[in-house]
């Protein structure tokens, strides 16, 4: 019977000090993978073909319900590790119960912008802080799914890295 993806049922932030960040939103990135469009003889038309393992930019952004001393420590112009640790429900058809999942989002990122938000009596301020993924991994219920370190030529999905070869081929190693 399976077994149903349904809702986050709530998620923490941390540093890499397994400092305990605070509430927040969390605007996860796109992987929009590089590409160039091919055409010519041989081809009926045009194909726009990814380049293997190459991603565009990537963003993060959090927005945090007031403007805290953590959070602007993530102003500091170096790479940040973040990592939203998480529980999943889902339901389990063959038992008829609702279950939980871990999900853990580990990032490194430079921070781009930093945004205050507003001041209003008995309101969240909304400060936003915005980065540029460098790395990142995903593990669903204790697998590694993703795993993208564009300085050093990775990129794995579900244990095949598809950089590995060209690794090699620029004698970076394996």
């Amino acid at each position: 019977m399976p077994k149903i993806p349904d809702k986050n049922i709530n998620f923490n932030i941390y540093n890499e000090d397994n400092i305990l960040y605070g509430v927040a939103e969390v605007t996860l990135p796109d992987f929009e993978a590089m590409a160039e469009s091919m055409s010519g003889a041989g081809i009926a038309g045009e194909a726009e073909i990814p380049v293997i393992g190459h991603f565009g930019s990537m963003g993060l952004s959090m927005k945090w319900r007031t403007v805290t001393k953590e959070a602007s420590d993530l102003m500091a112009q170096k790479a940040h590790s973040l990592e939203c640790r998480g529980s999943v429900q889902r339901y389990n058809a063959g038992e008829g119960k609702l279950e939980s999942y871990p999900i853990k989002i580990t990032t490194k990122a430079v921070p781009k912008k930093f945004g205050l938000g507003s001041l209003n009596v008995g309101k969240s301020s909304d400060s936003e802080s915005s980065f540029e993924i460098l790395y990142i991994k995903v593990v669903v219920d204790g697998a590694e799914v993703v795993e993208l370190d564009k300085y050093n030529y990775i990129f794995r999905v579900n244990d095949v890295d598809y950089l590995e070869s060209i690794r090699k081929d620029l004698g970076l190693g394996n």
